[in-house]
């Protein structure tokens, strides 16, 4: 890795700040200065900045509880991003492990861990998504079949995968799916006739929403939970 990025991701320091302690003769690599921003270190170099050692950073893997209203990109014009409300260095840095809706809540996963955000959106992995879902009118009937078997979406040539729903009463369901296809949810209601009102994940994979998380809070996730990403069966 480049000594500027090795220092930047250890640090939170900018580029332009990691460049002014470079010239400044405030780094060191294995008891020399080093002002070389593009120099190359590895596992085995020792890194001082001001006389104090760095070491890379660990991977990190944060849940969300997401509020209505927040958008899930990097950068947005016109809507305030999910990033925002994680207060830590360098968060812009994050992946989004699986968007929602500017109107959907519930759980986020970021991570700056590119494999493992990949496991969770990739389709190859089928990782299990489940919602709570509100309904503007009553469910049909045969709802759940009609969802088991594949809802064919309006403009598109194949049906969805199998999913699972549970019907909690009239208006409300929990909904399963392995797949991710723009507004999903929302499209395979509207082809049973029916219109979402509020869209809420509370799970993927094997990984729940905390429940003593309140809108705008986030926690790091266990080890356990981490790793859940790479045992979850496929499907």
């Amino acid at each position: 890795m480049r000594l500027d990025k090795y220092l930047a991701q250890t640090t939170g320091l900018s580029r332009k700040e990691v460049k002014k302690r470079l010239h400044a003769g405030l780094v060191e690599v294995n008891g020399q200065p080093e002002r070389d921003s593009g120099r190359h270190v590895g596992s085995e170099d020792q890194v001082f900045l001001d006389g104090e050692s760095l070491s890379e950073p660990k991977p990190r893997y944060i849940m969300l509880h997401k509020p209505e209203g927040f958008v899930c990109s990097n950068d947005d014009p016109t809507h305030v991003t999910a990033l925002t409300l994680i207060d830590l260095p360098a968060a812009e840095r994050l992946i989004i492990a699986g968007r929602l809706d500017l109107d959907t809540t519930g759980l986020l996963l970021l991570t700056d861990d590119g494999q493992w955000s990949h496991r969770i959106t990739s389709p190859r992995h089928k990782l299990s998504k489940r919602y709570r879902v509100q309904l503007a009118e009553p469910l049909i009937a045969d709802a759940e079949a009609q969802i088991e078997r594949g809802i064919l979406l309006k403009h598109e040539a194949k049906r969805t995968k199998p999913a699972q729903l549970q019907r909690l009463s009239d208006t409300e369901a929990l909904l399963t799916l392995t797949e991710g296809r723009y507004h999903q949810v929302k499209r395979m209601f509207a082809a049973l006739g029916n219109r979402v009102v509020a869209l809420h994940r509370e799970q993927v994979g094997s990984i729940l929403l905390d429940p003593d998380l309140a809108p705008g809070e986030y926690r790091d996730l266990t080890d356990a939970e981490v790793a859940s990403v790479y045992t979850e069966p496929s499907r």
